[in-house]
């Protein structure tokens, strides 16, 4: 595959180290860097270039995932990881076989319109997290606190 490709080898690992950046740095899928990047700089086809993503997510995720659980100011919940895994696994058998199913033009353009929509929510939503950063007001919100004791859905956080 990379013999097909005009993009030079070297630019792969650019192209690692930017996903990388943005997955570690913003938490964002590598898919957001590298199915854009497969597609139009390295001439993949969209079903080419979104396995590839897939592929890389992993290592990558694990990597990232086990610096921020080692940090002691970062509050990770297993619990919560666990139960959002079970989801995504379902999700994903089900989002592949679509993917499989649907024409490359059709998924390129679903991509780009998640994308643009996701973008627009990030622009225009008012941050409501304690993460939201120093000019970020906290709100205070209802979360789904999930204890080793079970799930309590009216626990307050701020």
């Amino acid at each position: 595959m990379i013999a097909q490709s005009s993009f030079p080898p070297w630019a792969f690992v650019v192209l690692g180290v930017c996903a990388g950046l943005l997955s570690g740095g913003l938490g964002v899928g590598s898919g957001i860097v590298l199915v854009p990047a497969l597609v139009l700089l390295a001439g993949f086809g969209q079903k080419s270039a979104q396995g590839m993503a897939l592929a890389v997510m992993v290592p990558m995720a694990l990597v990232g995932a086990g610096r921020y659980w080692r940090n002691p100011d970062i509050e990770l919940s297993g619990a919560v990881i666990g139960l959002i895994v079970i989801g995504a696994l379902a999700g994903t058998l089900l989002g592949t076989e679509l993917a499989i199913r649907l024409p490359g033009p059709v998924l390129r353009k679903a991509f780009a319109v998640f994308l643009v929509a996701a973008a627009v929510r990030m622009f225009v939503a008012s941050p409501g997290s304690k993460d939201a950063g120093a000019g970020g007001r906290a709100a205070e919100q209802k979360v789904l606190n999930v204890n080793d004791g079970g799930i309590d859905g009216g626990s307050e956080r701020q």
